[in-house]
């Protein structure tokens, strides 16, 4: 029994020293951890943060530049209610300076009702009453001003005509009033149509993943060199951000800040069609053109296509289940600019007014004819 007892406590000693020789590997002492009070981790006496990539960078670059140019706006409008009572409604979103003097970009749906009471709060805190200098709520855009008591930053506009599906863009806002908040995506689409709260069209929208949420409307939507190339607008889902949200090009309000600045009324030009894309086998099946364009569905009576001749579809056919009408024009170039996608159209009259002349090309009876029509006004809701 003596005999055994010795055995294992010449065993647990060996493997103690042999245990501690491990540990030892390398000349390097070990200490070992049996103080409660201890550390319970060991690293470098000095942290050290990632490498940043170049794409981080980039956003950082962008933000420190642009997030003091991003303002948030409140507005307060006085309604009535069923029992003729009046009441405030407060509105909240964004918006960012355009110049030195205090001009500032947003939708107008921030800011609209009768007389509101806005205001105009900056990255520093600094609080001011603004003016709306003028509207077009046609494309949910609006202008206002302030009487800043210092210089300002503000942005620079990029050109919307020149996107391209796949390109990174940033959004800069006060979602849910949390100021100065950047999320970052790419365009998803070109083009899209979509109705706002009122039930009025925007034609022409840039979508993107980059998150957007109540709150960001009126924010900029900025490409990789901290350009604004859209005026965060709408979002797809009740209420938050699914991944789906739009932007309206900036060109459109370009050309609001021109119409401001000579002192005229705005209204959005309008051809009075329904229109299709269809291009290379579609199009030959259709027996049109294999480069395609816009094929006309319907022509809305009394509008500016219906004084021009143009011509809706004669009937219907079913092609890879979906139903075309056939028969009418197809838009084939737009001031002699061949059609390239979806959006041509909206782009297109985006850069003119009520009362100008556009050119079409149309592709009609087998033959291509050039048309000039004078754009009517759409109605204002």
């Amino acid at each position: 029994m003596k005999r055994r007892t010795l055995l294992l406590a010449a065993l647990f000693l060996g493997g103690f020293f042999l245990g501690m020789a491990v540990l030892r590997r390398g000349g390097a002492p070990v200490r070992l951890i049996t103080d409660a009070a201890g550390p319970l981790w060991s690293g470098p006496s000095v942290a050290r943060g990632a490498g940043l990539g170049q794409d981080e960078l980039n956003n950082i670059e962008i933000y420190k530049r642009a997030h003091e140019a991003t303002v948030n706006i409140t507005s307060t409008v006085y309604r009535q209610n069923w029992f003729l009572e009046i009441y405030p409604s407060r509105e909240s979103g964004s918006g960012f300076f355009i110049d030195t003097q205090g001009r500032i970009l947003t939708n107008n749906h921030v800011v609209s009702g009768r007389a509101p009471e806005i205001m105009v709060t900056l990255f520093d805190g600094k609080k001011y009453r603004a003016s709306v200098l003028y509207r077009d709520p046609s494309n949910d855009l609006a202008l206002l001003k302030i009487e800043p008591r210092g210089a300002v930053k503000f942005l620079p506009l990029g050109d919307s005509d020149a996107l391209q599906v796949g390109q990174k863009v940033l959004a800069i806002g006060n979602p849910f009033g949390l100021q100065g908040t950047l999320t970052t995506g790419i365009v998803s689409s070109l083009g899209r149509d979509i109705a706002d709260e009122t039930g009025r069209e925007l034609q022409g929208m840039i979508q993107t993943d980059a998150a957007i949420n109540p709150g960001n409307s009126g924010g900029p939507l900025l490409d990789s060199s901290g350009n604004v190339i859209g005026i965060n607008t709408a979002i797809y889902g009740p209420g938050a951000n699914i991944g789906i949200g739009f932007a309206m090009p900036i060109n459109r309000a370009k050309t609001m800040i021109e119409d401001y600045q000579a002192n005229r009324r705005y209204g959005r030009p309008r051809l009075g069609v329904d229109v299709i894309y269809v291009r290379g086998d579609l199009a030959e099946e259709l027996g049109l053109p294999a480069e395609g364009g816009l094929l006309i569905q319907n022509v809305a009576p009394g509008s500016a296509a219906e004084a021009a001749g143009l011509r809706g579809a004669r009937r219907t056919v079913i092609i890879a289940n979906y139903q075309i009408g056939i028969g009418g024009d197809l838009i084939m170039a737009i001031d002699g600019k061949p059609v390239d996608q979806l959006d041509a159209l909206s782009r297109a009259l985006a850069r003119k007014r009520p009362g100008d002349k556009v050119e079409l090309t149309l592709f009609r009876n087998g033959k291509r004819v050039n048309v000039t029509v004078t754009l009517g006004e759409a109605p204002t809701l």
